[in-house]
């Protein structure tokens, strides 16, 4: 986070400007408008309402305005807040307290099928896309793509050239690390190799496993931040809304699934 000196804004007809002061007068960002100190504080004492605060100044605004015992947040409103605490002690306004809100993944019946068919549960898809590819391809391989232990061997060959350096010229000390490194770098870069080439093999697995977490993380990300509850509700009718608050009926800040299985296609 990173504050202005002022963290204002300035409304004015059809838009706003960010407020800015310089050689003791106040600017409007953009504009040749300029104010004496005098007569900007005065239109901030008759019109309060020209004068709107930033992202970072909202919050404290928003509860001097309206106080309040606890606010509610996503996880990045609630990442957010907690960094403006210093800034609410500094001010003495009370903090209130953050309450995490639940948020909830809807997928069908089918969806669940496939799942379950992939021998997979709904919460290895928090996992990021790539991640639970890569975890799934190992799984499923019939061969193995984990190459530690040459890195192991490996490393025991050097052990024993480390110690033939300890008997010899210190110079080659240098080398013999600087070949530990490259072969080490160079069978990591095998074993992606080895991966990479593993999902071409199974392209339709890795097809399936996208096209699940596409549903149930659009984008990678929430489905909250993706897809409008309309597009739910035209599937579900009237009972989108009882599922929902069914699963989602107390403060436990936790990813809910159960009860939103009512979509059938």
């Amino acid at each position: 986070m990173n504050p202005r000196e002022i963290n204002l804004f300035y409304l004015a007809k059809n838009n706003r400007y960010r407020i800015e002061k310089e050689a003791g007068e106040f600017s409007l960002n953009g504009t040749e408008e300029r104010f004496s100190e005098a007569s900007f504080l005065k239109i901030l004492e008759i019109h309060p309402e020209y004068f709107s605060p930033n992202v970072i100044l909202r919050p404290v605004y928003q509860e001097v305005i309206l106080p309040n015992l606890c606010y509610i947040g996503g996880g990045g409103e609630i990442a957010y807040w907690f960094q403006l605490k210093k800034h609410f002690d500094f001010l003495k306004i009370p903090f209130p307290v953050l309450l995490l809100r639940n948020s909830a993944v809807i997928y069908s019946k089918k969806t669940a099928k496939k799942i379950k068919n992939l021998d997979l549960d709904v919460s290895d898809f928090f996992l990021k896309r790539n991640i639970i590819i890569n975890k799934k391809i190992r799984e499923v391989s019939d061969i193995d793509l984990d190459l530690s232990f040459l890195k192991t061997q490996l490393n025991k060959q050097f052990d024993y050239l480390n110690k033939l350096v300890a008997k010899t010229d210190k110079s080659f000390e240098g080398a013999v690390t600087a070949q530990n490194i490259k072969q080490l770098k160079g069978i990591s870069n095998l074993e992606k190799r080895l991966l990479k080439a593993q999902k071409k093999v199974l392209a339709d697995k890795v097809n399936r496993l996208v096209d699940l977490h596409d549903q149930l993380f659009p984008d990678d990300t929430l489905q909250e931040r993706t897809i409008n509850f309309v597009s739910l509700y035209l599937k579900m009718g009237d009972a989108f809304l009882p599922t929902l608050f069914e699963a989602t009926g107390s403060y436990e800040s936790k990813f809910c699934f159960t009860g939103i299985l009512a979509i059938e296609k």
